[in-house]
């Protein structure tokens, strides 16, 4: 492992202030547009799907509305599902990966459940391919009351309104950028030595330590590996810094650590964590590849109920 103080914003050793705050959200630039190409694809599911707006982020609540995807059927009767992209707005697969699920496949399995999808959680983040908020913020290290993340709070908020979820699917990437920026900028704000981290090469998921469900994993990894490689561990047997519990899962405490996949209390959930960088993979293999992950999931599920 090696240590580095060499990210550009702050003093090493000292967490930032809103001062280092602010210089790191100037140097932010849009590089791409969410209401060109992430709302339309959402309105234009509005003839088969009920669309809702269940907030906006303050920045700009013109620019950053937040939509769901709801089921038109709604039936009471039935378990919930609920989908969640773009917590982390840089990681593109898991925005256009839960519209296309619910644009191709969903409609298949709505005799079983109840939909709901949550496309993009961080638009500001999608827009500026960044994972905080434009305050320094991790949402999906803030999923807890008072949050100091409006993103997540909003989504929170939607949950509430949902009663039991059975199923829940959080769409992720993990990136080459996690180590080139995210990481060290993560170990400048906090004042602490970034200690470097090898990026998996492959599709892993990240199960609950609380509630694993193994099987579940299973059957996900398994859909997937027919669309993209499964990450094999590192040489010490882990992803990321964690324990491989079995062939491409990790566990996190997930409501400790305040992440969106504690959201739902569900029965059965999974972070998904596609890798976008892979010279073995296009744009929508990757999307294809959060597609075979909830369907993998589901027909699990509708097997053992």
């Amino acid at each position: 492992m090696q240590y580095t103080e060499s990210y550009p914003i702050g003093t090493p050793g000292k967490t930032w202030g809103e001062t280092e705050r602010l210089t790191w959200r100037e140097q932010t630039t849009v590089k791409r547009e969410y209401q060109h190409e992430v709302v339309p694809k959402i309105k234009a599911l509005g003839n088969r799907f009920i669309i809702e707006q269940y907030g906006a982020l303050s920045y700009d609540e013109a620019r950053y509305p937040l939509f769901c995807i709801k089921s038109k059927n709604w039936d009471s009767s039935k378990p919930v599902v609920l989908i969640t992209g773009g917590v982390h707005g840089y990681e593109t697969s898991g925005v256009h990966g839960a519209i296309k699920f619910m644009d191709t496949r969903a409609e298949k399995y709505q005799q079983h459940f109840n939909f709901i999808a949550a496309p993009c959680v961080s638009p500001w983040g999608y827009e500026t391919i960044n994972r905080w908020n434009p305050n320094a913020v991790d949402p999906n290290r803030s999923f807890y009351q008072d949050s100091p993340a409006e993103e997540s709070a909003n989504l929170m908020k939607l949950v509430s309104t949902l009663g039991d979820i059975l199923v829940h699917f959080d769409l992720h990437e993990t990136t080459d950028t996690d180590e080139t920026e995210f990481s060290p900028a993560l170990s400048a704000r906090d004042g602490v030595s970034y200690i470097e981290c090898s990026i998996p090469d492959g599709f892993y998921t990240v199960g609950d330590t609380d509630n694993p469900q193994p099987d579940f994993q299973a059957a996900i990894i398994e859909s997937v590996a027919k669309v993209t490689h499964i990450a094999p561990a590192d040489e010490k047997g882990d992803l990321i810094g964690s324990p491989l519990v079995q062939h491409g899962v990790i566990n996190y405490p997930m409501v400790k650590l305040g992440l969106c996949g504690g959201v739902a209390n569900c029965q059965y959930g999974t972070t998904t964590e596609v890798y976008p960088d892979s010279p073995k993979v296009t744009d929508e293999e990757c999307n294809d590849a959060q597609v075979a992950a909830v369907i993998g999931g589901l027909d699990y599920v509708i097997g053992h109920r």
